[in-house]
Formats: structure tokens, sequence, C-alpha cells
């Protein structure tokens, strides 16, 4: 099977909730996390709490995302919001948000943590933000916030399938074209407008639109990090080489 196959298989929905997560996983009426998880995702979330600083006002600890609902697949990982009243901190909550996303990133490209095969990502959320996840189960009360509907994904695979290719083509003629300009603007913008790109869909549809599942396809095939990588790899030459005209000096 080839790879964009098997990521293009793992949109499916599934008929029942992952089973190795929920107890009950055939209906989200009775479903619960396994004490376990449970238990595991707590003392995970409270590392990073310990990490975000002792002045966090925390609200609630969500799991989100495709464990919480039927899409899982072997590419999901537990999405973990630790839910925080932004507005307490008044005029200098701009800076907070900014705070808590640089230690986001901090502490999960500082931890591989898994459990039962699946990554944990942490996020710091404010209260009031907007999410787009159907399924949300507080952690900490041990019950559902929001329930998981069943779905009947309904895609047009060649329109899917056209979206990826020309986003992948996008990635691919920038990469190049920065490499022999050694400039990583049009890295920078095509970056954001990705991001944009994924955010107009959540909006209007939600995490199965056309949208997010292109953004999800390019996340797991490796070429956003492709992305990333290149911009790292051209700012890394930049500097080395103006390291060397300062030496020369």
């Amino acid at each position: 099977m080839s790879i964009t196959k098997k990521i293009l298989d793992s949109f499916s929905i599934r008929d029942t909730l992952n089973p190795k997560v929920w107890e009950n996983p055939e209906d989200p009426k009775k479903a619960i996390l396994k004490d376990k998880v449970q238990k595991a995702l707590l003392r995970i979330a409270e590392e990073f709490i310990d990490d975000l600083g002792d002045d966090i006002f925390v609200e609630d600890i969500y799991l989100m995302g495709s464990l919480a609902n039927y899409n899982w697949s072997e590419y999901s990982d537990f999405d973990l919001h630790v839910i925080v009243d932004m507005e307490r901190y008044g005029k200098e909550k701009e800076l907070y948000v900014e705070l808590f996303d640089l230690k986001k990133k901090l502490f999960n490209s500082k931890h591989d943590i898994k459990i039962y095969g699946y990554d944990v990502e942490l996020y710091a959320q404010g209260s009031t933000d907007e999410h787009h996840s159907d399924g949300v189960y507080s952690i900490m009360d041990n019950e559902w916030i929001h329930r998981p509907t069943k779905t009947h994904l309904k895609l047009n695979m060649d329109v899917l399938k056209k979206k990826i290719d020309s986003w992948t083509s996008k990635i691919d003629d920038t990469i190049e074209d920065a490499k022999s300009s050694g400039n990583v603007e049009s890295l920078k913008k095509l970056k954001d407008k990705l991001k944009d790109y994924r955010q107009s869909g959540l909006n209007k549809e939600g995490e199965f639109s056309y949208e997010n599942l292109v953004f999800k396809y390019l996340r797991r095939s490796g070429y956003i990090g492709k992305l990333f990588d290149e911009k790292t790899k051209i700012k890394d030459k930049e500097l080395s080489i103006e390291r060397k005209l300062e030496e020369s000096i």
C-alpha cells in the first residue's frame, strides 16, 4: 500500500471509539476513559502545568481530537488541552498567550510521551477560545463535555487528491525557489497561507473539511516538516556565512 493511500484511508470513520482508550467504546453515552489512561493523562498534564508556572489559572483539562472521536487511526495522538482562564491576566493576556505557546513548544519537543503507541501533545488553551473538535472530554471530571456523533463522511476523493496535489506542488516549488535564492520569506508566507487555509476550512465545515484533511495529509506525509526543515537549513546557512564574515574582519 502506498503512503498516499494509507493516509487517505486513515480519514475514514470507525464503527466505535478507540477500544484501547475507552470503556464501552461502542456507545458514547456510556463511554468513559479507561482508568489507566485517565490517570496517565492527568499526570502528564500536571507535569505540563508545572512547566507553565505557579500563576496559571487552570479550569479543566480536555481530551480532544480524533482519539475523542470516531476518526481515530494509527496517525492519531492524544490532544491534551489545559484550559486556562486567560482573562485573569488582564492587560498582560497577550504576553501570557505567547509565553504559554512557547512553553508548549518546548515541552512537546523535550518530551516523547506515548500511551499505547500514541503520542501525547500538550496545549494551553484559553477558556473562551473557539475549538472545532466534535468530541471533548474532561480529564479532571472524567466525563464528556461534548459527546461525539458518528457521521457518514462523504468525501469526493478526486477533489481531495487534487487539492493535495496542488499544495504538495506549491511546497515543492517554494522549497526549490528558496534553495536557489537563499531567502526564507517565501517559506514563511506559504506556511502562513497554509495555516489560514486550514483555519478557513475549520471555521466553515469543522474538522472534516477538505482544507483540514489536506493539512492532515501534509502533516502525516512529512510535507509540513519539509517546509519547516528547509526554513531552518537556509537560516542556519545564512547565519554561518555571517559568522564567517565577522570572523574574517
